[in-house]
């Protein structure tokens, strides 16, 4: 069996279980669920130190004690795994920027504390920018993920950007929607230059000067966290809670 599984074919499409099952104990349920969410940690993790092609499924079930059969059994494939680890990821992003506040000035704060995190987790970043290269192909598993997470990013930061042009705090000239599509085009090429050279690029540092040049706002006061500390997930808290071989 290779590490794509049996099923590679079906791209980020998983597997649906059959209705004929009997349904599991509440407890089950539970169980594994923390299951998945210790395997999507763990694969992050691999997928940000080794990247996609060079993490292995071994890599990912070493780390929660369990077999590559065993986490098979959560994921058919590592398309599969890799799908739920980038949700997962854009979990980890939105716990840095608000999409939610009616004020447009709290998202790109938001937006310039996350370009100051994802300095912190360059494998991130790089398996980020090379799957978002890879995925313009229409048949690549990832297409229509990145299809939809541009999309998504677009809309909210063009709200932001409506919500400041509301206040009189966008420049003349400047519509929301360009500004949306720059500020994502300026995100995605910060962090390429800044794969190839992080002694010359400050991503964070340069997304300010970037929203300074046409928008009213300071951006001074912006708390910054980088230490790379996967949400729900504890160094030793949570694998002692797993089986030695979780199926």
């Amino acid at each position: 069996m290779t590490e794509e599984g049996p099923d590679a074919t079906v791209g980020f499409v998983t597997q649906t279980p059959s209705p004929s099952r009997r349904r599991k104990p509440r407890g089950e349920y539970r169980k594994t669920s923390a299951k998945r969410t210790a395997i999507l940690d763990a694969a992050l993790e691999v997928f940000a130190e080794s990247g996609y092609r060079s993490g292995s499924l071994r890599d990912v079930a070493g780390k929660v004690r369990m077999s590559e059969a065993g986490l098979l059994h959560h994921f058919p494939n590592k398309s599969a795994l890799l799908a739920a680890v980038l949700d997962r990821r854009d979990q980890h992003s939105l716990e840095r920027v608000t999409f939610t506040e009616e004020d447009g000035a709290v998202t790109l704060r938001g937006l310039v504390q996350l370009a100051a995190y994802n300095a912190s987790v360059p494998g991130v970043v790089e398996l980020y920018c090379v799957l978002s290269a890879e995925a313009t192909a229409p048949d690549h598993p990832a297409h229509e993920y990145f299809v939809g997470r541009y999309e998504y990013t677009r809309a909210n930061i063009r709200a932001a950007f409506e919500s400041l042009e509301a206040e009189g705090r966008l420049a003349p000239g400047v519509t929301p929607q360009r500004a949306a599509v720059a500020t994502i085009a300026m995100m995605d090429g910060l962090q390429v230059q800044w794969l190839l050279d992080r002694d010359v690029v400050d991503m964070a540092e340069e997304l300010k000067t970037f929203f300074g040049a046409f928008v009213d706002m300071e951006f001074d006061d912006i708390p910054v966290l980088t230490d790379y500390d996967p949400a729900l997930r504890d160094d030793e808290q949570g694998m002692a809670d797993l089986p030695e071989e979780a199926a």
